[in-house]
Formats: C-alpha cells, structure tokens, sequence
C-alpha cells in the first residue's frame, strides 16, 4: 500500500515536471534559421560592332586576366568605312597643305610675267600718247586720235595694275582664313578616322577584368547585333551572400555589422559583413493571415560579403544564419 502511494506521488511529480517543461518551451523564443545564397559581380561581354563572330577565344569555365581577348567581330562595312575616313583625311591634308605652301613656284613665275608684260604695255602706250599729244598740239591729228591714245594708255595702267595683284596674291598664298578653314576640315577628317578607329577597337573585345567565364552566348560565324552579349564573366573576388529577410526579424541586421555565415558547401564559418539592405517589391510581402501579425510585413534584401576570401567558393552555395 505504501509503495503504491510512493508510485502515485512519483507519477504526478513527474507529469507535473513534464507540463512545466512543456509550458517553459511553449515561451521560450525559438532560435530562427534563414537560408540564402552566394551571389558574386557578372560582367555581361558585347561590342559596339555588329558583324560576325570570326573567332571565340575562351570557353566556359576559362580563368581570364584583365586585358585577354574573348572574341573577335569581322565588319566588312566598318572596313570600307575606314578606307572612307582615311582618304577624306589624306584629301584634308593635302587641301591644307596647299593652303600653308600657297601658289606653286611655276605660278609664281606666270604671275610676275604677265605684270611685266602688262608693266611694258603700259609704257609703251604712255610714249604713244606723247607722240599723239604733240601731233595734236602741232595740230597733226584731231583732238579723236588723242583721246583714243589716251584712253588706251589708262586701260594698259588699269591692267598693269591688275597683272601685279595677281602677282603679289600668288606670292603671299592662301588668305588666313581660307588656311583656318583648310585646318579645320583636316581636323575633322582626323576626327573621323580616330571615330573608325575606336568603333574598330571594340571588333576585338577584352577582358575587362579578372575572372571566370560563365557563358559564351554565341560562337564563331554566327552574326551578332550591336550591344548583344557574346561572352558572360563573373568575379568571384567580388562575391557576397543574399538573404530576404522579414520586416520583424531586420532588427538583427545593421549595416556595418558582423555575422557569421554557415556555408554547408564548405562546411566552414564565414565572417561577414552586412553591406546592403533595401526593400523588395510587393510582390514579396508576407500577409498578416501566413505571418501571424495583424498587419502586413514587408521583406527585405540583405547583402553580406565576407571580410576574406573564400577558398572555392561558387555561385549558387546555400549560406545559412542563425539568429
């Protein structure tokens, strides 16, 4: 009789240890898992040049340095384009050329000719004048013949006056603005070959930084539009883990903080620090009837990056935080 009273008192201490331990648990704040992913920076490859793919140099999983080539772009148009631009600049040049050495030797020489030629004319016309002028005044000729050798001796200095013009135009060259004008048009000739030149450039695309390939989108002999990504890189020095987190829980999160991210991949602890944190689209809220508020929680991106570098981490690896 008395064990079982001892058995009846054990059973209900024991049940009532059990509903406290129960009632403990029911209170106490359980610990709080998210999952999110490695993301690292990707570099999305094109050229300014539509044309066709001559030759892909690299292929998926390559390890690339800054400055190799990916790809190559053949562009028969920007070729014969170029050959445009440079025989407009070879014409400029020569135009200004002209303008800076002004008339040739030869033309020089016509000039300073036909001065003196129409120099000797005009002498010669002024003694006939004389001549005529005594005779007149002799009373020889009539006052009509004067006035003819006259007028003939001021047309000679009128074109004699003209012929040394001529000359001394050819002998200074080009007018300062004509000389402006021819440098200028030269200048834009040079510009236009440098704009041919620098399109040409982006035909042979280059790794702009150091990393992986990811993807090679198209391959040799296929046509290609401008702007459209042939090769894809991703940095994995530049990498960093994504979590979205809901509006109660973002207390745990401020920038500048450090947390401890569980790579299971790895199987490693990753210090890191929190970077980034912006509100995600509606899309993303959770209702009041799955959270258990009475009122709408948003969600939140949070970026992590590590304060070291991680040994083969990937794209893609699961990262775990513990709160």
């Amino acid at each position: 009789m008395q064990a079982n009273k001892i058995f009846a008192v054990l059973t209900v201490l024991l049940l009532v240890g059990v509903l406290g331990y129960g009632v403990n648990q029911a209170f106490v704040e359980k610990p709080v898992t998210l999952q999110g992913q490695i993301e690292a920076r990707e570099y999305n490859i094109s050229s300014k040049v539509a044309g066709r793919i001559e030759q892909v140099f690299v292929r998926k999983g390559d390890d690339v340095t800054k400055g190799d080539i990916l790809f190559a772009i053949d562009s028969p148009e920007l070729n014969a384009k170029l050959m445009q631009a440079e025989g407009g600049r070879d014409a400029a040049k020569a135009m200004l050329q002209q303008a800076d050495n002004g008339a040739r030797s030869q033309e020089v020489m016509a000039a300073k000719d036909q001065w003196h030629k129409a120099k000797a004319a005009t002498e010669l016309m002024e003694k006939t004048y004389q001549r005529v002028e005594n005779l007149f005044s002799d009373g020889v000729v009539a006052r009509q013949k004067r006035d003819e050798a006259y007028t003939q001796w001021q047309a000679a200095k009128f074109t004699e006056q003209a012929a040394k013009a001529m000359y001394n135009m050819a002998q200074e060259g080009a007018r300062a603005e004509t000389k402006a004008a021819a440098a200028g048009n030269a200048r834009m000739a040079e510009g236009a070959v440098k704009e041919v030149h620098a399109v040409l450039a982006d035909s042979q695309m280059r790794a702009p930084k150091t990393a992986e390939v990811s993807e090679v989108l198209l391959q040799a002999g296929e046509l290609v539009p401008s702007g459209f990504p042939v090769v894809s890189l991703i940095d994995m020095s530049d990498a960093w883990a994504t979590f979205q987190v809901r509006e109660d829980q973002l207390s745990h999160f401020n920038k500048g903080d450090k947390i401890s991210v569980y790579l299971p991949a790895l199987k490693q602890d990753v210090e890191c620090e929190v970077q980034f944190i912006s509100v995600m689209g509606d899309f993303a809220t959770w209702r009041a009837t799955e959270s258990g508020h009475d009122f709408d929680m948003r969600t939140f991106d949070v970026e992590l990056r590590p304060l070291t570098q991680v040994d083969n981490l990937r794209v893609g690896m699961s990262a775990i935080i513990r709160l």
